[in-house]
């Protein structure tokens, strides 16, 4: 059943006395759309209704930064800010409470009418308490101007709560295409509204360096910048030549840097590089060539780049001293466990021909290429681990022997995690079935130009980190699952949202909520709500999973039905044949059968109108 926004609801409930602000308010649990799905809920009678008296109560500058993110917004909406204070009133507060019997990131949040107590052992916990606070909130509050005739209130309930991952990411490729740093904050705030935790950078590729060091000037002065070939197709651009001049392309200063990763620390996240090696490296070689087997002038591609041979030389000493100076530099400006040194699609032709490659083959007696680079990883593992942080790499980190102390990102399928975890190691589960958000999500013909694979919102529902063949002792090395987002064919940061949201609505749930609890037409029900929530936050959302579909079948008897749907289970279809007008559309109530020659026109309607793109 389609659910309304609680503030109308609210319209014909309310009674009110004079000026007092006691009401009597009603909520029904379709009013509740919370995402990701609580561990516990239990609605009760009544609400609290925040108004200009209302004080959030609170210990230490932290717990303030928590509640500052909600009374903003009153600010904005209601044209009032309730008061941040330490003492708690006689009612009519919000309050957070140190409880260290809770685990980490979990919280309990308790609204009853006349105070909110939100507890929890620690910021993530209070943080997450906040944020279903927030979406209990009539969607307005999420609005950028004055919202007038809004009653804000949230429903009597008590909510027990906490993550089933550690591990709840997006990864950002900021490399084939630069988004600006405003663009990274707002995907931080579009994170912390889901509880996700993790952001990673993909700050490295051939097509882009994007992250300011110090001591080498020219990876940003060369490697950051690109000729500008953007009228074309990604894998059709043509090899760039010396006389062209470079324009297009940015890096991160370290002063953006730091301001990010401040940024996503109090909405608690944490912010990990990837820094690429050995591969996805010319951006880095145009730069300093000598970093290369061949040492020849490269300059930086404007699109794809297949086969990868222009790769770090693992022969060289001079190599080795490079990375471990950037990564420094990079450590010094992430304080996040995790370093992403990529690892993956590296093609060893040059290291084959390469002298100084076949020398350290020798030397180490190693069998050959595929060891070198296994000793490649392990060398750079090594270095990470010696300044207390983690060495994480894509899957390929397998191939001729993991790295004792590293951590793999398993995406190109499952196999790769259930290796490292059966060798006993940590993995974050990202396979490209479920979690590549570069790829479609809709018909191809009513998309934005996109990878060609196809992974709709009701796939990444399906997604679960841990596989069924894992056992106890391998599920307990699964850290969680991420979300990937390539950039070569999004060129802008509204093409981007577009392809981030709502899958990552689907993801939040899926490495949040336990895995029983996950209901399909539950979750698309909660997500029609916080569409809502989209419009006011200026959420460039795909509406993709609710494009209508035909499908032609045919039974024994050679008779044609035509079935229409979207992923959306309750979606009001209607349509019309031939000729018709949608105006005067039925309604979808089974298959359509056909005799003849017909044209279906048909559409989603919603309060009787049709909307969204039609069939």
């Amino acid at each position: 059943m389609r659910t309304f926004p609680i503030a109308v609801f609210l319209l014909g409930l309310i009674f009110t006395c004079g000026c007092d602000r006691r009401q009597k308010i009603t909520f029904t649990e379709n009013d509740i759309s919370v995402i990701p799905k609580p561990k516990e809920l239990e609605l009760r009678d009544g609400a609290f209704v925040f108004n200009s008296e209302t004080v959030f109560v609170v210990t230490g500058e932290e717990q303030g930064k928590i509640a500052g993110i909600l009374t903003r917004k009153f600010r904005t909406v209601a044209g009032w800010e309730p008061e941040i204070a330490t003492s708690v009133p006689s009612g009519n507060y919000v309050a957070f409470r140190k409880d260290d019997s809770l685990q980490d990131e979990a919280y309990k949040l308790q609204v009853a009418e006349n105070r909110i107590i939100i507890s929890a052992n620690g910021y993530s916990g209070f943080l997450y308490g906040l944020e279903s606070l927030r979406q209990l909130l009539p969607a307005e509050i999420e609005s950028p101007t004055l919202q007038k005739d809004i009653t804000w209130a949230v429903p009597a309930v008590e909510i027990k709560d906490s993550p089933r991952f550690r591990w709840r990411g997006l990864m950002l490729d900021v490399s084939r295409h630069f988004f600006p740093k405003e663009y990274v904050l707002k995907v931080i705030d579009g994170l912390a509204l889901h509880k996700m935790n993790v952001l990673h950078l993909h700050l490295v590729d051939d097509q882009g360096w994007r992250i300011e060091i110090k001591k080498y000037p020219k990876l940003t002065e060369v490697g950051a910048y690109r000729v500008d070939k953007e009228d074309m197709h990604w894998n059709a651009r043509p090899e760039p030549k010396p006389s062209e001049n470079p324009t297009y392309g940015g890096f991160y200063s370290r002063e953006d840097i730091k301001e990010i990763v401040a940024y996503a620390k109090e909405k608690g996240i944490e912010v990990v590089p990837e820094i690429e090696m050995p591969a996805h490296v010319m951006s880095a070689i145009a730069a300093y060539p000598e970093l290369s087997c061949k040492g020849e002038p490269v300059m930086v591609p404007s699109g794809g780049v297949w086969p990868i041979t222009e790769i770090y030389c693992a022969g060289k000493e001079s190599t080795f001293e490079f990375l471990e100076n950037v990564l420094t530099e990079v450590m010094d400006l992430f304080p996040s466990k995790y370093i992403h040194v990529g690892g993956d699609e590296a093609t060893k032709t040059n290291w084959e021909s390469c002298p100084h490659c076949q020398k350290r083959i020798k030397e180490e007696a190693l069998s050959g290429v595929e060891e070198l680079q296994s000793y490649f990883m392990k060398r750079m593992e090594k270095f990470i681990s010696s300044k207390g942080r983690v060495m994480l790499g894509w899957d390929e980190i397998l191939e001729g022997g993991l790295a004792p102390g590293a951590t793999v990102m398993s995406w190109r399928g499952i196999q790769g995690g259930w290796e490292a975890s059966e060798q006993g190691h940590d993995v974050v589960m990202t396979p490209v079935s479920h979690c590549y958000f570069d790829y479609y999500q809709g018909p191809q013909d009513s998309e934005p130009l996109a990878f060609g694979a196809f992974t709709p919102l009701n796939k990444v529902y399906e997604f679960d980190p841990v596989v069924d063949s894992m056992s106890v002792k391998q599920a307990g090395h699964v850290l969680g699952g991420q979300a990937n987002l390539w950039s070569e064919y999004i060129p802008t940061t509204s093409h981007s949202e577009y392809m981030i949201y709502p899958r990552l609505t689907a993801l939040a749930e899926t490495v949040w909520s336990a895995k029983e609890d996950r209901d399909w037409k539950d979750f698309t029900s909660r997500l029609e709500q916080m569409f809502k929530r989209y419009d006011k936050l200026g959420i460039n959302y795909a509406g993709s999973a609710y494009t209508i579909t035909a499908d032609a079948e045919v039974d024994k008897n050679q008779n044609i039905t035509i079935v229409l749907g979207t992923e959306f289970p309750d979606t009001d279809i209607r349509y019309v044949l031939n000729d018709g007008d949608l105006s005067a559309a039925r309604p979808y109530t089974g298959p359509i059968a056909v005799s003849e020659t017909t044209t279906i026109k048909a559409s989603r309607f919603e309060d009787e109108k049709p909307v969204g793109k039609s069939l």
